[in-house]
């Protein structure tokens, strides 16, 4: 173990958020990632612009005058380091796709993605790499319509068990408290849970991260939820 380990590990207890997100930041750097690219000065230098760029590009989305994706390609710069203003946690989904729904070229956002846009432990520590050392300013939980893992905790809120695999492990979570707050066959069921979970993600964040907490506390980060209409294309901000 390193002697930044072990520091680490013997103060864990005691370690204040600041202090870990300036060693998070150390410890991730040190490591042989590509070098991190300095963001172009037309790219959003704060949360609400960074707010800004993804509704506007979702409002070209829908009007399909999408831009961002017939520019050039340069795949050299790509390759020399990335500087993502925005990072998004996504539905696996296949007809979910960030850089397409928010009109984004590659480069611009950092994304997770697991069924039911869940924020897994893999994925915080994903999007934490993301804000410490990547300096993404947005954080965008990003649910959608008719999402097949939201209507699986509504449907087995009683019963999980029946499941295959891994799936009772994460549906639990959108159960509670979500998939409760809603009878079953009550009309706009599914809407609901699908903004409820949304909107839970962005507390579950900044409660079980000490990184995301501090950044969001200094300003430099903002958390969002919000839910993508499949028919429409339209991306609708339910909690920032």
């Amino acid at each position: 173990m390193s002697d930044l380990s072990q520091s680490v590990s013997s103060r864990r207890g005691a370690i204040s958020p600041r202090v870990l997100l300036a060693v998070l930041a150390t410890a991730i750097a040190s490591f042989a990632f590509a070098p991190i690219e300095v963001p172009a000065e037309s790219a959003p230098a704060t949360p609400d612009e960074a707010i800004k760029a993804l509704m506007d590009g979702n409002k070209r989305f829908v009007k399909q005058k999408m831009s961002a994706h017939e520019i050039e390609l340069d795949r050299a710069k790509l390759a020399a380091g990335q500087a993502p203003f925005a990072a998004v946690i996504r539905c696996a989904d296949s007809r979910v796709a960030p850089e397409i729904c928010f009109d984004q070229p590659l480069g611009h956002l950092f994304v997770c993605a697991v069924a039911g846009n869940i924020p897994t432990l893999e994925g915080i520590a994903s999007l934490e790499y993301g804000v410490a050392v990547l300096g993404t300013k947005l954080i965008v939980v990003m649910g959608h319509s008719e999402c097949g893992a939201v209507d699986a905790a509504i449907k087995h809120r009683d019963d999980t068990s029946v499941l295959p695999g891994s799936l009772p492990q994460l549906i639990d979570q959108i159960i509670s408290p979500c998939a409760m707050t809603v009878e079953p066959n009550e009309p706009n069921a599914l809407a609901k849970v699908v903004e409820c979970n949304a909107n839970m993600g962005v507390s579950e964040l900044i409660r079980r991260s000490p990184v995301i907490k501090e950044a969001v506390a200094s300003g430099n980060l903002k958390v969002i939820a919000g839910v993508q209409d499949l028919a429409s294309g339209v991306f609708k901000i339910t909690r920032r």
